[in-house]
């Protein structure tokens, strides 16, 4: 081994050993400081805690619900050398006629909300938010939303929509009800291709998803 090579070994196994260990992460939201921020009659519906501004530490979205209101919020971790917290990250508005909790999931830095709501005439709702980073300190974006309108007695006709906020692609069909009783399945017909122009959503700003879906089949 040459002198410069045996140099360059040293300083690679003199590195290793002395680098410092990754921090530990930090500890997600607690229940208890959740449940001291809420109003009388309020209560939290649902929560998940995972990766959301990629720092390794975990972050906390939660749907805080009372009999007239239901909104899911976002907080997201933060540290420095000498302090560490979450800051409020986004908040929007959903509907108040859930047929059962939200379902929150967290995968690959993405926020994903399911929330079926309605009556008998059902709407069900997935939203897809992801941290906007560029933003100090990050907020969080809408980047899908696909809305299901359909009966759940099988009584008419329904409809879908999926939106791609990243790429403005939008995609809606009518789903056409064929059959009775046990028989009874929708058909997807007159499927739809638009596309709007990109923009930035943020999670305030989320749009009512059954206006959406209106939008959306009747667009030429």
């Amino acid at each position: 081994m040459t002198r410069s090579l045996a140099l360059i070994a040293a300083l690679l196994l003199g590195g290793t050993a002395h680098a410092a260990p990754p921090p530990e992460p930090r500890p997600a939201v607690a229940d208890e400081t959740l449940q001291d921020g809420l109003e009388l009659g309020e209560e939290i519906e649902a929560r998940v805690d995972g990766d959301l501004n990629g720092d390794g530490d975990p972050d906390t979205a939660f749907v805080v619900a009372s009999p007239d209101a239901r909104t899911l919020y976002v907080v997201l971790s933060y540290r420095t050398e000498v302090d560490f917290g979450h800051d409020p990250a986004g908040s929007a508005k959903l509907a108040t006629d859930p047929l059962g909790p939200a379902e929150l999931s967290i995968s690959k830095g993405v926020l994903v909300v399911k929330d079926l709501t309605g009556g008998t005439t059902a709407l069900a709702s997935t939203y897809r938010f992801r941290a906007n980073k560029a933003k100090a300190p990050p907020r969080m974006r809408l980047i899908g939303l696909d809305t299901t309108l359909y009966s759940r007695t099988w009584a008419h006709d329904g409809s879908e929509m999926s939106w791609n906020l990243l790429t403005g692609d939008i995609v809606a069909s009518t789903l056409k009800l064929v059959g009775k009783g046990e028989d009874a399945s929708y058909d997807k017909q007159f499927t739809r291709k638009s596309k709007r122009p990109v923009t930035t959503v943020y999670m305030e700003d989320t749009p009512d998803p059954e206006e959406e879906l209106i939008r959306a089949t009747r667009a030429k």
